[in-house]
């Protein structure tokens, strides 16, 4: 064997490896999108970034060695996050230039993908100034300007915000350990993004911007259709609840991240969570006093929402306000009714979907519901998850002064209770909208704040790990964006479970789970994101939380947990 070794020069070449077997050689620290473009020429969904021997990495990032590369599209959720920031970054530049002495924020997600935007200390933009502004992007588009990465110290940083008046970045970054901040060049703007860009705006193509007082909308691209925008849909109800929940961020005095860290070294946590906590209770008492004011007509009461949103401690909540209000709540399960195992439809890969409509006896459903509301004497049923088969379970006999409450995916979906006459039908949708961004341009996404609450409960309930909860994660949202979201609108009410202060809590219990995640884990990308977001956040004890606060299904120490309202049975 000896004599197959010899002595050579050092390679100057660096190898990527792709998923299909094929390997491609350049010159050592050649750029990620030089590879790209080799490789894929053409693909009809545009490369955004890539992934290094598991590692999330930029198109810019220089290949110095030898390494497993695969690519993450637009249609990938690592590629659509840096493209909706990217673009926010292309928007952002645009305005700066043709509006210097305005600035952005923003705000929201909207449903049918785009950010809800406001400009800052002027009217809003009018249709006219939008056109100009659109074109503008276009422009820079087309120029396939670069967006550079640079690294500047933390001092020289803080200056340049100052200059221009953002304070929110001020707050945020003066308690930074590191002595310099990474910020993006566009032209001459430059900004901190958190997280990463695009090679150049050349790779922006899909966008557009709608008017949306008291903002506007800039639209881009889902991941099921990353080359095209879908159609534009006005969501009031939704808007309601994001410009409701600003107020009550404004009248605590943490409107970003930064302000909240102050809060806290000031000592003025107590006082965030107790105002926090009753702008909650505030809003499901009146969301009760509804109920109660048309009970004469309102029978049921049907609530939904995407997972972790806090739709059980909610559904207990707003009992005990009906019960203040003189209105009996009875809750029923929708798991009950599920049909016999083997009846279960399958997905697409052959699976039980136990979230299909089709999963439940909806006939038998709206039958037990209007035999209720009647006042007849109906035996209910139990599912038994065991042995996949629907039980007989206990016979009741509701009073006019009953409300059915019916908690389930499927609340807002009005193929549920098609039997049911909907004046008798009262809908609300629960969800954790949250509005508190790190700063003006960087936002906290309501997805990832469900799925913070979502990790801490499976490891104190179920005893998951979070590459357990991540597993499934992509599942469970997929079921949201089939089963919840295309119906939110059809909520008589909105409710915003996102309490301003929980990130600050839910940090130090999510972070030790997040840890454990193993360095080869496919899932280690996802938890390293979520762990540098939570880096910005000062942490919080949870000893301060209220017994009844929708944050304790997920922390543990609910009063709520063993509740079922009197005289239900």
């Amino acid at each position: 064997m000896d004599n197959l070794v010899r002595p050579t020069l050092p390679r100057q070449t660096a190898q990527a490896t792709f998923p299909d077997g094929r390997v491609f050689e350049a010159p050592r620290c050649t750029p990620l999108e030089a590879y790209m473009r080799v490789a894929y020429p053409d693909h009809p969904v545009p490369i955004i970034a890539a992934l290094v021997d598991g590692d999330l990495r930029e198109l810019t990032y220089p290949l110095s060695r030898d390494a497993q590369v695969a690519p993450v599209f637009l249609s990938d959720s690592d590629g659509v996050r840096i493209y909706r920031r990217s673009l926010s970054f292309l928007l952002v530049t645009a305005i700066s230039e043709l509006f210097p002495n305005v600035q952005v924020v923003v705000d929201y997600s909207v449903p049918f993908g785009g950010f809800f935007c406001r400009a800052r200390g002027r009217e809003p933009f009018s249709a006219e100034e939008l056109r100009t502004v659109e074109a503008h992007m276009r422009r820079i588009v087309d120029e396939d300007a670069p967006i550079e990465k640079e690294r500047v110290p933390i001092e020289d940083a803080l200056t340049l915000f100052r200059e221009r008046g953002q304070e929110d970045k001020v707050r945020l970054f003066s308690r930074r350990r590191k002595d310099y901040l990474i910020l993006y060049r566009l032209r001459n703007y430059r900004d901190y993004f958190h997280g990463y860009m695009v090679p150049s705006t050349g790779y922006l193509k899909y966008f557009a911007l709608y008017p949306s007082p008291p903002g506007f909308v800039l639209q881009y691209p889902r991941r099921h259709r990353p080359t095209e925008l879908l159609p534009y849909v006005e969501y009031p109800r939704l808007s309601a609840v994001f410009q409701e929940y600003g107020k009550w961020l404004s009248l605590l005095g943490v409107e970003d991240v930064g302000s909240l860290n102050d809060a806290i070294e000031k000592g003025r946590m107590r006082e965030i969570i107790l105002v926090s906590e009753a702008l909650h209770e505030e809003r499901i008492a009146q969301i009760a006093h509804d109920i109660a004011e048309q009970h004469d007509r309102i029978r049921l009461v049907l609530i939904a929402g995407p997972s972790a949103s806090g739709k059980t401690t909610f559904s207990k909540r707003l009992a005990v306000q009906l019960l203040a209000h003189g209105v009996q709540p009875f809750p029923i399960a929708l798991d009950d009714y599920f049909v016999n195992r083997e009846q279960t439809p399958r997905d697409e890969t052959g699976q039980y979907d136990f979230e299909a409509l089709e999963a439940l006896d909806l006939p038998l459903f709206n039958r037990q519901l209007l035999a209720l509301m009647e006042g007849q004497e109906v035996t209910l049923p139990r599912f038994d998850f065991h042995t996949g088969t629907r039980q007989k379970g206990p016979t009741v006999q509701l009073t006019p002064d009953h409300v059915i409450l019916v908690e389930g995916i499927h609340g807002l979906n009005p193929n549920l209770v098609p039997m049911v006459p909907p004046e008798r039908i009262f809908r609300i949708y629960v969800s954790a909208l949250t509005q508190l961004n790190i700063d003006r341009h960087n936002r906290v996404p309501t997805t990832d704040t469900r799925l913070i609450r979502r990790i801490v409960r499976d490891a104190r309930e179920r005893g998951y790990t979070a590459e357990q909860t991540l597993d499934h994660w992509e599942s469970v949202r997929r079921g949201e964006k089939r089963h919840i979201f295309p119906y939110q609108e059809n909520a008589d009410v909105m409710f915003n479970s996102a309490l301003v202060y929980e990130l600050a809590v839910l940090k130090p219990l999510v972070e030790p789970l997040l840890l454990q995640i193993a360095p080869q884990s496919p899932r280690r990308v996802e938890a390293k994101r979520l762990l540098t977001f939570l880096e910005w956040f000062i942490p919080c004890p949870p000893d301060m939380v209220a017994d009844n606060s929708i944050l304790r299904e997920f922390i543990g120490g609910s009063i709520l947990q063993d509740y079922i309202p009197m005289g239900t049975w």
